[in-house]
């Protein structure tokens, strides 16, 4: 991955929409905001799409179609305890990519989705740590 690239997943934005309403914000390096922390609890968690593999512009069309099979795959998994909508918002705020939140699975079965659904990287963390970016392996 370029470092172009790094930087812009860096100085991402991975919003979560809240039950009662609104968003709470995610940045790689920094704790869970409080109402996720509450959420989350003591769990692993993660932000995950399908949006745009190997980071080309796809078709809506086809973004939507990759979305929703990534969907009907975390359901399948035994540890899936919650599943949000979520979105990534680029620094500029000119880019925005559907995601997902995750409470439960581990880094294991994410990293196959992520490969599997041609992701270059998620996000993830457990409990009250930070969140970390977690690279995959070019593919």
């Amino acid at each position: 991955m370029d470092e172009r690239l790094l930087a812009a997943y860096l100085a991402t934005d991975y919003r979560v929409r809240l039950t009662g309403g609104g968003w709470a914000s995610i940045r790689i390096g920094h704790p869970l905001p409080p109402a996720l922390r509450l959420l989350v609890g003591s769990q692993f968690w993660s932000v995950i799409t399908a949006w745009n593999p190997r980071s080309q512009h796809q078709p809506r069309r086809d973004n939507r179609r990759a979305q929703q099979a990534l969907l009907t795959n975390l359901r399948a998994l035994a540890d899936v305890q919650a599943i949000r909508g979520a979105a990534g918002v680029g620094q500029d705020g000119q880019w925005r990519e559907p995601s997902l939140f995750l409470l439960g699975p581990k880094q294991e079965a994410l990293d196959r989705l992520a490969q599997r659904f041609g992701q270059h990287a998620y996000v993830h963390g457990r409990g009250d740590g930070v969140a970390r970016l977690r690279l995959l392996p070019p593919h």
